[in-house]
Formats: structure tokens, C-alpha cells, sequence
């Protein structure tokens, strides 16, 4: 049933938990992408993703936690100096957020800039589909 928006309609994201989300966009891309550690990467991707997490890249899918932890440190070892910065701040709806990025060395402009949109189960990413501006050089 569609309900039309009007004075009497909730917000889109009534109900969802906003600032969780936000956390978890917040987190990912530092502890997980970022993170050269595998271990304290590991024990992220735990916290902040389901099990049957999947991961979409322009490369491919990713699922499970294994997957996720290969593609993440792989990628890392090919930039290891790299940070990633937020571009604003993130956005929530219902059970999804998204979030602006950039990477490339710290304190330099970034090298690629992308959006993360993440789709959440039970207080944790259970999809995260990675859109590229331009790829990594």
C-alpha cells in the first residue's frame, strides 16, 4: 500500500535507527577498507557486517566475511598510503544509508572518489554496493 506524502506522514525513516546507520558508514570505510591490520580488520568486518554479507564492486560480488576481508586487504596492499575521507555527511533512509567518499594520500587531494550505499539487517551491513566516480589510478 503506497501512502502519499502529506502534513500527517512520517518522515521516510521513522522507525529506522538512524544514528546506528550512520555509525556504520562512519566506521566502515576506515576499519575495514582502510585498516592495514588484518587482524583488527577481521575483528571489524565481524562487528559491523552479517555472515551473509555480500559486497558489490565493479569488479564483482563478494560474499561472506572471508571474501569481504580478501577484497578489502587486497585492495589496501595496492595503496597502502591511502586514507579515505568522507565527502559530507551520510544519509539514511529506512534500513539504507549512503555516504560520499574520497582516497588518495593523506592531506593530498583525493585520487578516486566513489559513494558507499549500504542496506542493513539487524543493526549490521548486510549489503554494500560501492559506486566509483572514476577508478583508481
Amino acid at each position: 500500500m503506497n501512502q502519499h506524502a502529506s502534513e500527517k506522514s512520517a518522515p521516510p525513516s521513522v522507525g529506522s535507527d538512524a544514528s546506528g546507520i550512520e555509525t556504520l558508514l562512519n566506521r566502515n570505510l576506515p576499519e575495514v577498507f582502510g585498516e592495514g591490520d588484518p587482524a583488527r580488520r577481521r575483528a571489524a568486518i565481524a562487528e559491523l557486517y552479517t555472515e551473509d554479507c555480500v559486497l558489490y564492486v565493479p569488479p564483482g560480488i563478494f560474499a561472506g566475511h572471508d571474501a569481504l576481508d580478501k577484497f578489502a586487504g587486497d585492495l589496501r596492499a595496492t595503496h597502502p598510503h591511502y586514507v579515505y575521507e568522507h565527502h559530507g555527511a551520510p544519509q539514511v533512509l529506512h534500513n539504507s544509508g549512503r555516504l560520499a567518499w574520497g582516497s588518495g594520500p593523506k592531506g593530498e587531494a583525493p585520487q578516486y572518489t566513489g559513494v558507499d550505499f549500504i542496506i542493513v539487517r539487524d543493526g549490521k551491513i548486510a549489503a554494500l554496493y560501492v559506486y566509483l566516480d572514476s577508478p583508481p589510478t
